[in-house]
């Protein structure tokens, strides 16, 4: 009994130092951006990882403001680390649901600008627009017309509304009303052309195929990064714009 116990000791300290020795190797070979203990660095690839670091900067609704402070601090600090221009907005709260706590403004810096500028949206969503700026959109824009971006057209964040403006209390508030989605109109390329959701999605616009093939691929990409991503496949409402936000649930349509 007591040499099957100590053959039991023995295997478990085996097994244990073998972890151990997995997990160090584990550590110093595989690529950040795919081990959630590693921190989020925005100029890795996006990787296994990369959602569930970005989650760590969503705050919850009835979070502290003390809690806000450290969480939104943490997460400028990783934008500007980057070396993005960013600051922090004012908390809004124009009723109800239409509630905005944590927010920046990104100003510059190495980012495609955004057109119009000076959107006030949720810090974790900035985030993801950093990277996806980075990841999928410069790199598609480069390999597709042989030409960065030089800005993206938008539609704006922030909107006080429930789902597609309805005022039936049965619906669910939009994430617009938090500043937690962004809707990407298109891109202008430095030099000089434009692609548009609504002229170039179906392929049918001045790009053609090629112009339904990059706004595709930014669309793919997007789901890598965003929550939710809605284009005109979703339905006639999303018809000029991909919908990108930060909400809990995920859809990529």
């Amino acid at each position: 009994m007591d040499r099957d116990f100590a053959d039991f000791w023995n295997l478990l300290w085996e097994a244990g130092l073998g972890l151990c020795a997995a997990f160090a190797l584990l550590n110093a070979f595989a690529p950040e951006q795919d081990l959630p203990w590693k921190p989020l660095d925005l100029s890795h690839p996006i990787g296994q990882a990369t959602a569930a670091k970005v989650a760590d900067f969503e705050l919850a609704r009835t979070a502290a403001p003390e809690e806000v402070k450290a969480v939104t601090d943490a997460c400028i600090q990783v934008l500007r680390e980057a070396g993005v221009t960013v600051e922090r907005a004012e908390d809004r709260d124009d009723g109800g649901f239409c509630v905005v706590r944590g927010a920046v403004r990104i100003t510059g810096g190495a980012v495609t600008p955004l057109a119009p500028g000076g959107l006030v949206m949720q810090c974790p969503l900035a985030v993801r627009y950093v990277i996806w700026d980075r990841q999928v959109l410069q790199p598609a824009a480069e390999q597709t017309f042989g030409s960065r971006v030089a800005r993206v057209e938008n539609y704006g964040s922030y909107s006080c509304r429930r789902l597609y403006g309805q005022t039936d209390v049965n619906v669910r508030p939009s994430e617009h009303a938090r500043a937690n989605a962004l809707d990407i109109a298109g891109v202008t390329l430095e030099d000089g052309r434009t692609v548009s959701v609504a002229n170039d999605w179906s392929g049918e616009g001045g790009h053609g195929a090629e112009g339904r093939s990059f706004l595709k691929r930014i669309r793919d990409g997007a789901c890598r990064v965003f929550s939710t991503v809605l284009t005109p496949e979703y339905n006639e409402a999303h018809r000029d714009h991909l919908h990108l936000d930060g909400a809990e649930r995920g859809l990529c349509a």
